[in-house]
């Protein structure tokens, strides 16, 4: 074994060729032998227990993965009550939208033209996208960001995580680490739209050196930006952590509540001219088509509530393993009223008609009567459990990891109807089109860094994943499809000097559809090919990370533009698209009171050889824009700290035009918009009773910028835009203790 990695380290670092058959050797026997090493002295600092729980899917500066660190201190000053997705803005090739227009309540984040089914979201390593869906919905996890150690953002494939495939980005989270002293924070903020945040928290410390309990709770309400578009949001955090001298066992429960009204219609062209916050849904008309007003009961209503079991081991100075169980309970509805006269004469649309409801037309007064106002519930009750694992060898010069999950989500999908207009045979609480959907997700992972010699580093990373979806319903029609994908990763990172290091990578990547998209059609698996190359600078006073890639598609499910009933994106496979492009990010610290930190991508995002359907015929229109990918994505912040414990923050986001469609024609297109936030955070440090007195103030878009970043295109010229907020404001209190 010896004289094999002695010959490997000759062909590559000395510069002789490798031929593919070798080069397959070399990263099979990389993944799978390392144990020969196992009494190689370790000279490498350990990381904190805490940081253990990600270090499986987290990557550092010699993987070649393109990367961004979010952490505590940098979420903290605009931690007022916007979601996740608000507060990462300004990172790097990401756009964020917000359906009630100020970033509470329902949001979503794109990453590279890519959106938030493709982005791989996971919580110290369990997943969190939805099994179906493949979303990610903050809105059922308010205020998370106060329980949140760090989160790291991996563009592109990114390496081998737990859950759903990474098309765009991965994105994990790493919860509070234990405290070794007890303390207490009261945290309120206040602002535009009636919004007001009050978050309580607590430790512990370590209790006989060992043992801490820590929690949060948080209420969140604002009216929202967009008419009616109201949040009330309640979410709590609670963890137990055992510490011993090679052990961290850390118990969490954490959940929350959501109670929003829909605002998932957006507004249409003519409207937005004159009222560019009307929100159409829950309208009611007579039976003339006279407006009557609004059905206040159009909420969506959910509570999801989690629990994770980590258990981490130090075995020896070489080897720590990782174990963990999981559990997320779901539960709850969105409530609407159809009104048959807007259905039939607006939309066109036979929702409101008996046979969509699956009853027979009624006779009233001699008159036949086929479709009805009515009100009903869509109720989804889940459960997802499993279990994740993984065991990490390293010593000076190799880093290996093998890990997994296995995972199983079980679905109920049903209607409850509160109220016909005229009831038919149905009476009210009936329930009908009751179905399950069962999902069962397998993966298994290898991943190795080695230091080749002193300037080179080599990555590989296999997984196999398997996949098995079954679901029966009036939507989807009968689904039972099974998926086994095979995702090779590997990469090497060159260090020129203590400042330059050189990286060039490749990933495969594949996806299965969900299950808005079975609803749509028969949808074939996504596959892509992703190449990376890049270069990082660090020096004392400035950082510069530069990235190309280049993603390759083959069935790429890209958005058409529509949404369905309930606001999800509706997607279509192409046969063959591609993403490439250009990042840069950068950190000048300019002297000891100012720094900036300016982010830029660039990008070209096409369909190749894309195929129109009008109906009557298929036409090529050749090479066309995917939707929803601008070609420029920019961002800088500038930071000025004139007296101690005082810092100012400006902050400039650019998202060039992008179109919501893939045909490219000039109605379904969004305008570039450039907005700006300012942020003020001033710490007090009193010698008694707090440990720090924290005041923070946030003017979002304070030109009052009048935006638009997400839309809906139906075609035919029916286009619908979802604005955000113009000048607007949070402020808050926290008291720590």
């Amino acid at each position: 074994m010896k004289t094999f990695f002695q010959a490997t380290k000759l062909l590559i670092c000395k510069g002789s060729k490798l031929n593919q058959k070798s080069i397959f050797y070399f990263l099979f026997s990389i993944l799978f032998t390392f144990s020969a090493f196992a009494q190689v002295k370790d000279t490498t600092k350990v990381n904190q227990l805490d940081e253990v729980l990600v270090s499986a899917i987290r990557v550092t500066a010699k993987t070649p993965v393109s990367f961004s660190n979010l952490d505590k201190k940098e979420i903290a000053p605009r931690n007022l009550g916007q979601d996740i997705p608000a507060l990462m803005n300004y990172m790097p090739s990401v756009v964020t939208t917000s359906y009630a227009g100020n970033g509470i309540g329902y949001s979503g984040i794109r990453v590279r033209g890519s959106d938030a089914t493709r982005v791989n979201v996971t919580l110290n390593g369990i997943p969190y996208n939805d099994a179906e869906s493949h979303g990610t919905f903050w809105v059922n996890m308010p205020d998370f960001a106060s329980s949140v150690q760090s989160l790291q953002l991996q563009r592109g494939v990114g390496t081998s995580t737990n859950g759903s495939g990474a098309f765009g980005a991965s994105l994990n989270l790493l919860t509070d680490a234990y405290s070794k002293k007890s303390s207490g924070e009261i945290s309120n903020s206040f602002g535009s739209f009636n919004t007001h945040k009050h978050t309580v928290k607590f430790s512990t410390g370590l209790m006989n050196d060992h043992f801490e309990i820590a929690g949060r709770l948080s209420t969140l309400k604002s009216d929202g930006y967009v008419d009616r578009a109201s949040s009330d949001l309640k979410s709590y955090f609670l963890q137990g952590t055992y510490v011993g001298k090679t052990t961290l066992i850390k118990a969490l429960v954490f959940g929350g509540y959501e109670r929003t009204y829909q605002s998932w219609n957006g507004v249409d062209a003519a409207t937005m001219a004159t009222n560019r916050t009307y929100n159409s849904v829950g309208e009611k008309f007579d039976n003339a088509g006279n407006f009557e007003g609004f059905y206040n009961g159009q909420v969506d209503n959910y509570n999801q509530d989690h629990a994770q079991l980590h258990w981490n081991e130090k075995i020896s100075d070489h080897w720590n393993t990782n174990l963990a169980f999981h559990y997320t309970k779901g539960k709850g509805y969105y409530e609407e009223y159809v009104d048959d006269w807007k259905y039939v004469n607006i939309y066109g649309a036979e929702d409101s008609q008996y046979s969509f409801l699956g009853l027979n037309p009624i006779v009233v007064d001699g008159q036949t009567i086929t479709s009805t106002d009515y009100t009903r519930r869509k109720w989804l009750d889940n459960d997802f459990y499993g279990t994740t694992f993984s065991a990490n060898y390293k010593d000076e010069k190799l880093n290996v990891i093998f890990g997994g999950g296995a995972n199983r989500y079980e679905g109920a999908h049903f209607t409850e109807l509160l109220w016909l207009q005229y009831p038919s045979t149905a009476q009210m609480g009936d329930i009908r089109d009751y179905n399950m959907a069962t999902k069962n997700d397998v993966n298994i992972f290898a991943k190795v860094n080695y230091q080749l010699c002193s300037n080179v580093n080599f990555f590989g990373d296999l997984q196999l994943r398997n996949v098995h979806y079954k679901a029966d319903s009036q939507d989807t029609g009968l689904v039972n499809d099974n998926f086994n994908f095979f995702n090779p990763k590997a990469g090497l990172t060159y260090t020129v000097d203590n400042s330059n290091a050189i990286y060039l990578s490749y990933a495969r990547a594949n996806l299965e559809p969900n299950r808005d998209d079975y609803k749509n059609g028969s949808p074939k698996p996504e596959k892509l090919n992703d190449f990376e190359l890049g270069w990082r600078f660090v020096a004392p006073k400035t950082q510069i990370n530069l990235n190309g890639f280049y993603m390759r598609y083959k069935d790429q499910l890209v958005l058409t533009g529509e949404l369905d009933n309930v606001g999800n994106p509706i997607r279509t496979n192409v046969g063959k698209s591609y993403r490439l492009g250009l990042e840069v990010d950068a950190k000048f610290q300019l002297d000891k009171k100012w720094a900036i930190a300016p982010n830029f991508t660039l990008s070209d995002n096409k369909n190749v050889d894309f195929v129109l359907d009008s109906g009557s015929d298929l036409i090529n229109l050749g090479n066309t824009n995917i939707a929803f990918s601008p070609k420029l994505i920019a961002a800088n912040s500038l930071f000025f700290s004139p007296i101690d414990n005082l810092q100012l923050n400006l902050l400039s986001k650019f998202v060039g035009s992008q179109y919501m469609n893939n045909i490219n024609d000039g109605q379904g297109k969004l305008n570039d918009y450039l907005v700006n936030d300012f942020n003020v955070t001033y710490t007090i440090f009193p010698k008694q009773i707090f440990q720090s007195i924290t005041i923070s103030a946030l003017a979002n878009n304070f030109a009052n910028r009048k935006y638009i970043s997400d839309g809906a295109d139906y075609g035919g010229g029916y286009v619908y835009y979802f604005p955000q907020a113009g000048a607007n404001y949070l402020v808050g209190l926290s008291l720590k203790f």
